[in-house]
């Protein structure tokens, strides 16, 4: 079965990753015997993650927008930004890992995805959020 420590590796895992393939779980968890049960349940893990990870972006591009931010380009996702804050405290809570930069430049596209199409309203229309899952 599937662990704490499983659970955790998996959520530093997220910071490379957002969509791992069956493939890759086995590889990154070669102590567990997969079956129905343990992939559906890293499966769900990972659906999970995504969910938070695109809720609190979406909380921040909807901030930025009330704030009164103009341009996407002053959205900028770096070490001592608040949205990396939350992130991290989510995912690394013990903060024993050095968060990649590929993660950062990820996010900071994310939100700037998230903030425009905020900013134009067009979020009242069917389906807007994947757009920005196909950017990204």
């Amino acid at each position: 079965g599937l662990t704490a420590q499983h659970l955790k590796k998996s959520k530093l895992m997220f910071f490379f990753t957002r969509y791992p393939c069956v493939t890759t779980l086995k590889s990154y968890f070669s102590d567990v015997q997969f079956s129905r049960s343990t992939t559906s349940q890293l499966i769900k893990w990972f659906s999970n993650f995504r969910e938070f990870y695109y809720m609190q972006i979406e909380r921040f591009a909807r901030e930025a927008v009330c704030d009164g931010v103009e341009e996407t380009t002053d959205l900028v996702v770096d070490r001592d930004s608040e949205l990396f804050h939350v992130l991290n405290i989510h995912y690394n809570k013990s903060n024993d890992f050095q968060i990649p930069q590929r993660f950062l430049e990820v996010t900071t596209t994310a939100l700037r995805e998230f903030f425009g199409i905020v900013r134009c309203n067009n979020d009242l229309e069917t389906g807007w959020k994947k757009i920005i899952y196909k950017v990204i």
